[in-house]
């Protein structure tokens, strides 16, 4: 398009990048907020720890969940067909997530408003349940990305979804939310190792070493399953980077390890689950006692690797169809127009420093611990 200074395969292969980067961001960063809300009841005996658990997220969750506002965004404005696509199909799915995702800002608003013990221990509850549902809803959309969803569309490209909440629950789907719950737990047990002090930060060591051996053992396992038991999906013939967003215009066949197509074509690609797997297994190595700043650190790298690892696999394929293969989307064939991809581009090289300047501000200001001693002195009890 005349006075768009980048080319569209380039803008189309930018923002697939800056979705995985969106991605990515959120899971490192409400990650251990949804992991810390998993781990609570468990690594929180007393009142008082408990409130120095969530003392260690309350600042900065809300915050993070601009990752996650974000990442809608650029699939609604760089890639229409495929908010269009995944709302439908996803659609319980995502209403879940919601309502998980509405419970945080409650129970931290009104969990300490009433003293009652059964008051209290219903939000810690609550906002425990609301972190494992949406971090396992997550993995289980992720996961049947690798399967397929059940969509297609006419020859308008008016789209019509055939499948239900019920049939995302395959057995692969589900090792997926395992995983993903997993990965936030060892992710939210690292933070508040580092976070806290005394009985809590040991609980939650021992905690995040826990995680990170299951989620060593789940991402092979996955891993496994898909180059041996599962068909990918490959682009037959040419498909043009460069032309109009037209997902009926190619042809795809399913073929076994076919997802593991790109990392053969680039064996250095493997770096991203030698990142994940290591990552993990380094964490699960390091003394309960000594899960400080780097076994966190570890954790979000095994986080990123593990998120980059599916992403990797999946290219150029966004959303496959398991109904209609050729009619899946693609990273050449689902995009906005070039000049939309540039404008965007333009306000996100503006506003993305921001957020990031934003988020080191609010990391570096509260920096420290939360001690327990503070809790106690401030409930009056321990």
């Amino acid at each position: 398009m005349t006075g768009v200074p980048l080319p569209y395969d380039i803008l189309r292969l930018i923002w697939w990048a800056l979705l995985g980067v969106l991605l990515i961001g959120f899971a490192v960063l409400d990650g251990y907020d949804l992991g810390t809300a998993m781990l609570l009841p468990f690594i929180g005996r007393s009142d008082a720890e408990r409130r120095q658990v969530r003392e260690t997220v309350e600042p900065n969750w809300e915050g993070h969940q601009v990752w996650f506002i974000l990442g809608g965004g650029a699939s609604f404005a760089a890639w229409p067909l495929l908010y269009a696509a995944s709302f439908s199909g996803f659609y319980v799915a995502m209403f879940l997530v919601l309502l998980a995702l509405i419970i945080r800002p409650v129970g931290f608003t009104f969990r300490d408003k009433l003293p009652g013990y059964r008051w209290r221990e219903f939000w810690d509850w609550g906002l425990a349940v609301g972190g494992f549902v949406a971090s396992l809803v997550f993995g289980i959309a992720f996961g049947n990305l690798f399967l397929g969803v059940p969509f297609g569309f006419d020859g308008d490209l008016r789209l019509s979804y055939t499948g239900n909440f019920f049939g995302l629950l395959s057995p692969f789907g589900l090792l997926a939310g395992l995983l993903s719950a997993a990965m936030l737990a060892m992710h939210g047990g690292a933070w508040l190792a580092m976070k806290t002090d005394g009985a809590v930060a040991l609980r939650a060591g021992r905690a995040a070493r826990l995680f990170a051996l299951v989620v060593a053992i789940l991402f092979t396992l996955a891993g496994w399953w898909i180059a041996t038991g599962i068909d990918g999906y490959v682009v037959g013939g040419a498909l043009s980077h460069s032309g109009p967003s037209n997902p009926l215009a190619k042809s795809v066949t399913r073929a076994a390890g076919g997802w593991l197509a790109n990392y053969r074509a680039h064996p250095r690609l493997f770096a991203a689950p030698a990142i994940g797997v290591a990552g993990a297994l380094l964490v699960a190595l390091i003394p309960a006692r000594r899960v400080r700043v780097p076994a966190f650190l570890l954790s979000a790298l095994s986080v990123a690797g593990i998120v980059a690892t599916a992403g990797l696999a999946l290219f150029p394929f966004l959303l496959p169809s398991s109904t209609h293969p050729e009619m899946s989307l693609t990273v050449w064939d689902a995009s906005s127009s070039q000049a939309t991809l540039f404008i965007m581009l333009v306000v996100t090289v503006v506003l993305l420093p921001v957020v990031l300047v934003y988020t080191a501000f609010v990391l570096r200001v509260m920096r420290g611990r939360i001690r327990l001693a503070e809790m106690a002195e401030r409930e009056g009890h321990y």
